[in-house]
């Protein structure tokens, strides 16, 4: 059996009177791209930050790559999160650095490597993405797409045992999604990483992704292949895999009273 990455025991999690997540079991599993899916508002971004320690669940342990969370001081949590990198939906690239420096940033800042040796890797990385010629070019000069692939190249500068995609093929084009698919999968195989990847894109997460995690109503409802969801003939599954209006998840948001009995609606919350 795979060693998991990442492994969830009876974790919960609130904040202030709303329940996030009820009791959660998750394995995310080694050297696998796994994607994490569910209508909105469903905790997707809030277990991104459970899993990289930003808050603690009220209840339950979560270990990361053979960390449990719950028992690291700050020193050890900093440790444990050089071994984890983030492509951020914004990219958050510093706009008064060339792409080259972006890259470099954290090697200088994190790292004990010889400035020599930095100048050696960061063209290796821009390769890695296919940017080694835009490295002396400034962010403002760089499309969508190649922002996003600068951005890969700074996740991936430290050669992180588990990178986290933060919704990656939002607003590229065709072209763009296909290469970016292309290099999540090859630089997951490449570099042997774990990736979980957030996302909404039902296309673009079953071309790559190994299991996809469906979170809805604060449980995992759904952790098997992209093939194995698509065929499921679960209600709930089914709407989101398909992307029907309608199903489990309501088109109108629920109301309550005299109107709620006016129009029949008898939902006492959001599903």
């Amino acid at each position: 059996m795979t060693e998991a990455a990442v492994c969830i025991r009876g974790m919960g999690f609130s904040r202030d009177e709303r329940r996030i997540f009820e009791t959660i079991d998750l394995d995310i599993r080694a050297g696998e791209i796994t994607a994490v899916m569910g209508p909105s508002g469903t905790g997707k971004t809030t277990l991104m930050r459970l899993i990289t320690g930003q808050i603690r669940p009220d209840c339950g342990t979560i270990t990361v790559l053979g960390e449990n969370l719950a028992r690291l001081k700050r020193d050890a949590l900093m440790r444990l999160r050089r071994r984890i990198s983030m492509l951020f939906q914004n990219n958050a690239l510093f706009t008064d650095m060339t792409v080259a420096e972006n890259v470099a940033f954290p090697l200088h800042e994190v790292s004990r490597l010889d400035p020599a040796l930095i100048e050696i890797m960061v063209p290796m990385k821009l390769q890695a993405v296919g940017l080694r010629g835009a490295a002396d070019l400034m962010p403002a000069a760089l499309s969508g797409g190649m922002a996003r692939r600068a951005a890969l190249a700074r996740a991936i500068a430290m050669d992180p045992d588990l990178i986290i995609y933060d919704e990656p093929f939002t607003g590229q084009d065709p072209i763009t999604l296909g290469v970016l698919t292309r290099l999540v999968r090859d630089l997951n195989s490449g570099l042997k990483m774990t990736s979980l990847v957030i996302s909404h894109d039902i296309v673009a997460v079953s071309r790559i992704a190994d299991s996809i995690v469906l979170l809805s109503g604060g449980k995992v409802v759904a952790h098997d292949s992209p093939e194995a969801l698509m065929r499921s003939g679960d209600p709930l599954i089914a709407q989101f895999m398909r992307g029907t209006p309608d199903g489990p998840v309501p088109f109108h948001y629920p109301v309550a009273g005299a109107y709620a009995a006016a129009l029949g609606n008898k939902t006492d919350g959001p599903l």
